[in-house]
């Protein structure tokens, strides 16, 4: 089993020196939970890396972005092609923030700048099974539900936070592969750089309060690319 994780963060340099990239971060989350998979990711923003082609992967994770949907840089329209081609090959596909957002916005729902700022920190979301704290870090929201989707979590600043779809994809607005001590570490650097000031003290704030686990959703991620691998 081959999962590729598409890491479409910048990481700039020397700024994040010796911090581990997004595409790692979300392999280590993951892959204590799916050990039988081979997660492979591929630097797409910060180095230029080729995006997979559909036949070189069985599932696929796209991670966040500095970006949003509407922004013009070449591997948007690789992706969305790459997207569409993963559905007809009954590929699974995992969004993790911004990868929650363009799903959205290719599979017929719409993604957008939302009227709540920059939401960054720990927040809490509503699930069927109760509540849960997330880390998470985003200006843009899915604002319209993609026809067959149905929204699995939710929040006071988030209506839609998580997303299934009526073929084997799902996606969340959240950072289950960021730590706390990651973070702290990404507020610091980035202060008064990609992070105002007070922003960077109500986040830090915010984790007071919450209580984020370590292993946030990397179960029924795991479950839901064995389920959907099973025959392959």
């Amino acid at each position: 089993m081959k999962i590729a994780v598409l890491d479409l963060t910048e990481h700039p340099l020397p700024l994040l020196d010796g911090m581990p990239n997004v595409g790692h971060q979300i392999i280590a989350w993951l892959s204590p939970a799916l050990p039988e998979a081979a997660l492979v990711s591929y630097p797409v923003n910060a180095d230029g890396a080729a995006l997979p082609d559909v036949g070189d992967f069985d599932g696929l994770v796209v991670s966040g972005s500095e970006l949003g949907v509407y922004d013009d840089v070449p591997w948007q329209q690789p992706l969305r092609d790459l997207l569409r081609a993963s559905k007809r090959a009954g590929k699974p596909i995992f969004g993790i923030c911004f990868g929650h957002q363009v799903m959205a916005d290719v599979f017929g729902g719409k993604a957008e700048l939302a009227d709540t700022g920059t939401v960054v920190g720990a927040r809490r979301f509503e699930t069927p099974d109760g509540a849960i704290d997330a880390h998470v870090w985003h200006k843009d929201q899915v604002s319209k539900v993609p026809p067959g989707a149905k929204v699995t979590m939710s929040a006071a600043h988030c209506p839609v936070g998580a997303l299934e779809y009526d073929f084997p994809a799902r996606s969340v607005q959240f950072h289950p592969e960021y730590t706390q001590a990651h973070l702290r570490e990404l507020f610091k650097r980035g202060r008064d750089k990609f992070l105002k000031g007070e922003e960077a003290d109500a986040a830090v704030a915010s984790f007071r309060s919450a209580d984020v686990k370590a292993d946030l959703a990397a179960k029924d991620t795991a479950a839901f690319f064995r389920e959907n691998l099973a025959e392959t």
